[in-house]
């Protein structure tokens, strides 16, 4: 289960205007971490902490986030070999992380974290100061010397943006059930299986850890190329870092009380879209449906709640955008959003950052998807109205 951070909550405040930020450096060669190399530019090289573990919950007791996905523990810059510094600057260990995030205009990234990056005993504040201080502060591409018109605190929405995108690109959950693996209060698993699962989705191994044989926590690892706010992550089996799972007998316990998806703000209201960027460059498309967001589109163009969102690359076509994914352009094909090779391109628009079709944010499906189910995706009107809100990569 998720540590206890007792350091005090502080209160979100919605301030007005977002701060004019700086931006991060330009590195004209940056570099992988964990290479061999002779660069002392810890603005573009990061150094000493060059593997980067993305790391999961997997919270039963109490339950914490949607019964049908993991959630964020946080991103912790290790050594090459597996071990680590930890609260690296003092000065910087910021608090009401929540409130420097809306100061810089990541009001969506926090709607985000609210459902996603929860602490156990409730307190999600102190769990996500305590990341920053512990964690964030060791990044040497985000110390403050590494931004031109540096605005104080920017590099705190940089590293919980990073942290947040990256969980976003390993849908454990959906790994797991799409290789049969479901969670059960009866049913055990092989260590084995439940790593080749994760493997086969995400190409690199994975590093579980369990708590009394019950499964809890998943650390995926990356390289970096160049800063950790603009460069290149890069998926790379761990080194120096071990699990806590027994080989058999591993248990994947369900979550209790949870909602599927329930995103909610800090002030209890309904939640703003998690998107709302001009559609263009490379995005996510949420699905939002009932005020609430609901899963997104993954990269054959259909709805799904458990699966990995696809990244869409909007181009720009006239006064709209053509999309398109890894399997190929993304067009409007007899009345239903498809993306596949061969398909003929559709310009679409947008409206306040949701995407258009002929004039229309609303688009159609059956049924709300639940499960390994995938909901095709029409244009004309269908028994649920769902809008696609774009949330920049």
């Amino acid at each position: 289960m998720a540590l206890l951070f007792k350091i005090g909550a502080s209160a979100l405040l919605a301030l007005p205007v977002a701060l004019a930020v700086g931006t991060s450096k330009v590195c004209s060669n940056p570099l992988t971490s964990c290479g061999a190399t002779t660069s002392t530019d810890t603005c573009c090289y990061n150094s000493p902490g060059g593997q980067f573990a993305a790391t999961q919950f997997w919270d039963t007791s109490p339950s914490t986030g949607p019964s049908n996905s993991w959630t964020v523990h946080g991103l912790w810059p290790d050594h090459c070999d597996g071990t680590y510094d930890a609260s690296c600057d003092s000065s910087r260990a910021y608090t009401g992380i929540g409130s420097i995030l809306t100061s810089l205009g990541k009001s969506s990234l926090l709607s985000y974290m609210n459902t996603y990056w929860k602490d156990v005993s409730g307190d999600d504040e102190s769990f996500w100061e305590h990341e920053w201080s512990k964690h964030g502060t060791c990044v040497s591409t985000l110390a403050p010397a590494c931004y031109s018109g540096y605005t104080s605190k920017q590099e705190v929405g940089d590293y919980f943006q990073k942290a947040v995108d990256i969980f976003k690109t390993r849908d454990t959950y959906g790994a797991l059930t799409a290789a049969g693996i479901t969670p059960s209060s009866t049913k055990t698993y092989t260590s084995a299986a439940i790593q080749a699962a994760l493997k086969a989705a995400f190409g690199v191994t994975a590093i579980i850890q369990c708590d009394s044989s019950a499964l809890n926590e998943v650390w995926y690892s990356f390289y970096v190329k160049g800063s950790v706010a603009t460069g290149t992550f890069v998926a790379t089996n761990p080194v120096g870092q071990t699990g806590s799972c027994p080989s058999t007998g591993v248990k994947w316990l369900p979550k209790t009380g949870t909602p599927t998806t329930t995103p909610t703000t800090s002030t209890g209201s309904t939640p703003a879209p998690t998107g709302g960027g001009s559609i263009s460059g490379s995005g996510y498309l949420n699905a939002i449906t009932s005020g609430s967001q609901v899963g997104c589109l993954i990269s054959a163009g259909t709805w799904y709640t458990t699966g990995t969102c696809a990244t869409f690359t909007a181009t720009t076509s006239g006064s709209g955008v053509t999309l398109s994914t890894s399997k190929g352009a993304c067009g409007i094909v007899s009345g239903v959003f498809t993306c596949a090779s061969g398909v003929a391109s559709t310009v679409f628009t947008s409206s306040s950052g949701y995407l258009a079709y002929g004039g229309s944010t609303n688009f159609y499906a059956t049924a709300v998807p639940s499960g390994s189910t995938q909901a095709t995706v029409y244009t004309a009107s269908k028994a649920v109205s769902v809008k696609f809100a774009w949330l920049n990569k």
